[in-house]
């Protein structure tokens, strides 16, 4: 067989089970945080809140990226799921921290402020960020 092939057939069973537990773990995510915030992102968004929409999707950003690192990096499944719950506790601690600073955020996305949406993505994203590469940071370090 092609070595090309055989490398396909060998690796897709991997890439469904990987690829669908990160998803599934991103879905989640998203659900459990609109679920533990205080606002309706999905009612507002049906009601022409743009903001909300904007916070959404600073949400689904705030977790893919992170999310994508640890399936990159991972070593295992379980490797995978740990890595990808921590994820999602440091967003909704980055969500908490743009509330402090904000002071009722929910309130002000429910009011239709877009600096406080453009806030809460800015800080989740940062988030993300910092996160996928303290993932990749002992692969570049060797250590």
């Amino acid at each position: 067989m092609e070595p090309a092939v055989s490398a396909f057939v060998q690796g897709f069973p991997h890439f469904l089970l990987q690829g669908g537990v990160t998803l599934i773990m991103l879905i989640l995510g998203v659900t459990v945080h609109v679920l533990m915030t205080p606002m309706k992102e999905l009612k507002l968004i049906r009601e022409g809140n743009a903001s909300a929409g904007v916070g959404l999707a600073g949400i689904v950003m705030g977790l893919a990226i992170p999310m994508s690192a640890c399936l990159a990096s991972s070593t295992s499944i379980y490797d995978l799921v740990i890595w990808g719950v921590v994820a999602i506790l440091l967003q909704m601690i980055a969500f908490r921290v743009a509330d402090l600073i904000l002071r009722d955020l929910p309130g002000r996305i429910e009011k239709d402020e877009m600096g406080a949406a453009i806030v809460l993505v800015s800080v989740k994203l940062a988030a993300a960020l910092v996160m996928a590469a303290a993932l990749w940071a002992p692969f570049i370090v060797g250590v």
